[in-house]
């Protein structure tokens, strides 16, 4: 039995182990690959691997793997990307999968420069990253120093600030918070839909030559070709959508194109190696079939997706509106308790008050009692000592008796009786009026002790009225949240194959709408939010730049906002005239 072969697959967020045989063919790996991934929407991507000259290639799928030009390895390696883009990703992406895939996958393009992304769009696109990845920013979760880790920033737009890791943190931070109730999914999507209006996403890029020997870029994209200087690949100078042409084929270096236009002249230019001219081939020829796809009426494949994506879509709806009405109810229980807690912290105080009332009355009544006590004495000695000053008072009136009974009897002289008469009358007046003042003072103190003896009996009253108190509530129970071999020969027959041609067909496409992507507007410019964020970033990061480090690229953008230009209204200019016209200017550069 032949000896399988170990295959090791990369996509953008896993590697894949696979046991492959002699036989098997690049469609049946590919197979293997989307399967295990779970993707339906095949026809974006594709396998690619390093041939034995270190050139990266795409596996060719109606071919076995073994019998053609890939680095020997141990594993073999393989990487599954996107090949061919969407014109479109809110239109054209059904499956969460796959937006998840293109999404990390552009992602990386940006971040590793390869993808020319300004500043200001750079810090918004790593703000819906922190949300795909994160979800709703929480201050709890998300405490200080929770993006240090991530990879967010290309690493030119991090060297052209003078700011601190930080500082970027706490910036992206803002815009995080700024996505709220936003489904990581969604946050995904945003992303894509403004990467897409960037001037390199989506394109590849190959080094070409007109007739004259001028060198160029030719960028092959899901709209068409287009041709670029080679110190601009953000501005493309002359534009042909897939809709104008025929034919194309290469002779050797030789690329030729044939358009629908029977007077213009091919549209021929030169590659430096034929295995370049085929990987053009390669994508022209997917790429047109895309194209002219998503101009006729979707098939019954896709209908039936994206039925289920709806459906799917509905059902997540559904299920996020149930979870948000649960953690409203459960944020409900949580301000009842923390209410009823408050109200507990509440009553202990007032019990607490009460106490220390009760105390402060006990007190109040003690030293009350004792004040009583302290004018009853005092009274009781006011009596004693009327008692005595009456008693003496009675005894001076019975001496006065006797004195004026002996008057006669004694004959004492009227001078002497009438002095001890006066004598004894002016003491009679002197007690009556040493009595008369204590019995004011008895009343006096009688008056405060039947006032002491009132404040007695109201300070038992209150105290009664306190110590009779209904007792505070028990504290509230805590709520529990129920959560309710080897084809050697055809290998060497295909690389030395320098002639090659495909028929592209037109037939069936919908007219009348195939060039809707001359009006397309940015998502900036559909969007008001997204405009106002961006202008927001582009003030804001403007007092940290530093321009000394602007590239050739930020030059070219500065200078497209200036004249203001973007992606489509570049598109609209350089398709301007007929195709004969354009190849004419085309060979003129």
């Amino acid at each position: 039995m032949p000896k399988a072969v170990n295959v090791r697959v990369t996509t953008v967020d896993a590697e894949l182990e696979f046991a492959i045989q002699p036989s098997t063919t690049g469609k049946q790996l590919f197979d293997q690959v989307v399967k295990t991934v779970g993707l339906r929407e095949v026809w974006y991507f594709g396998l690619q691997c390093m041939d034995s000259k270190g050139y990266y290639t795409w596996l060719k799928l109606d071919k076995k793997v073994l019998s053609q030009d890939v680095k020997k390895e141990n594993p073999m390696q393989f990487k599954f990307r996107a090949k061919f883009f969407p014109e479109d990703v809110s239109e054209e992406l059904i499956q969460d999968v796959t937006q998840k895939l293109f999404f990390l996958q552009v992602k990386e393009g940006i971040l590793s420069d390869e993808v020319y992304c300004p500043p200001e769009t750079a810090v918004l696109l790593a703000s819906y990253s922190v949300q795909a990845k994160f979800g709703d920013y929480n201050k709890d979760a998300n405490r200080p120093g929770y993006l240090v880790s991530e990879r967010l920033l290309p690493q030119r737009v991090q060297e052209q600030h003078k700011l601190s890791r930080e500082q970027w943190e706490e910036r992206i931070q803002v815009w995080h918070e700024e996505h709220g109730g936003m489904l990581k999914e969604d946050a995904m999507l945003e992303y894509l839909k403004i990467a897409q209006d960037l001037e390199m996403y989506g394109v590849n890029y190959f080094d070409i030559k007109n007739k004259k020997g001028t060198d160029l870029w030719l960028g092959v994209d899901a709209l068409g070709l287009n041709i670029y200087e080679k110190d601009d690949k953000l501005t493309p100078k002359i534009g042909f959508p897939w809709s104008e042409i025929r034919n194309i084929s290469f002779n050797d270096k030789k690329f030729i194109i044939k358009p629908i236009d029977k007077k213009s002249p091919d549209f021929v230019f030169y590659a430096a190696r034929l295995r370049i001219n085929k990987r053009i081939l390669q994508l022209c020829m997917g790429n047109h079939e895309l194209y002219m796809r998503r101009r006729k009426p979707d098939t019954i494949e896709v209908q039936q997706m994206k039925a289920q994506a709806r459906e799917e879509k509905q059902q997540k709806q559904l299920e996020r509106a149930q979870l948000e009405k649960e953690k409203k109810r459960r944020e409900a229980i949580e301000r009842e308790k923390e209410q009823m807690e408050q109200e507990k912290q509440d009553l202990v105080m007032r019990l607490y008050q009460f106490e220390e009332k009760t105390k402060k009355a006990e007190k109040d009544l003690q030293d009350q009692v004792q004040r009583a006590m302290l004018l009853e004495g005092e009274r009781r000695k006011a009596e004693e000592e009327a008692a005595r000053l009456e008693a003496e008072r009675q005894a001076a009136l019975l001496a006065k008796e006797e004195l004026a009974r002996h008057a006669e009897d004694q004959q004492k002289s009227q001078e002497q009786l009438a002095a001890e008469l006066a004598q004894h009358s002016a003491k009679i007046s002197l007690l009556e009026e040493a009595k008369r003042r204590k019995e004011e003072e008895a009343d006096s103190w009688q008056l405060r002790a039947t006032e002491a003896q009132n404040d007695l009996i109201k300070t038992k009253e209150e105290l009664h009225m306190v110590m009779t108190a209904p007792p505070p509530p028990p504290p509230p129970p805590m709520f529990e949240v129920m959560d309710d071999n080897s084809d050697s020969e055809e290998t060497v027959s295909e690389e030395n194959t320098s002639y090659q041609s495909a028929e592209l067909q037109s037939e069936g496409y919908n007219n009348n709408h195939h060039h809707n992507e001359e009006d397309r507007l940015t998502e900036a410019q559909k969007n008001e939010r997204v405009q106002k964020q961006l202008k927001a970033l582009t003030s804001e990061l403007a007092q940290a730049r530093d321009e000394s480090k602007n590239t050739q690229n930020d030059l070219l953008h500065s200078e497209n906002v200036r004249v203001g230009r973007d992606k489509y209204k570049t598109l609209r200019q350089i398709r301007q005239g007929n195709t004969k016209q354009r190849i004419d200017e085309f060979e003129a550069l």
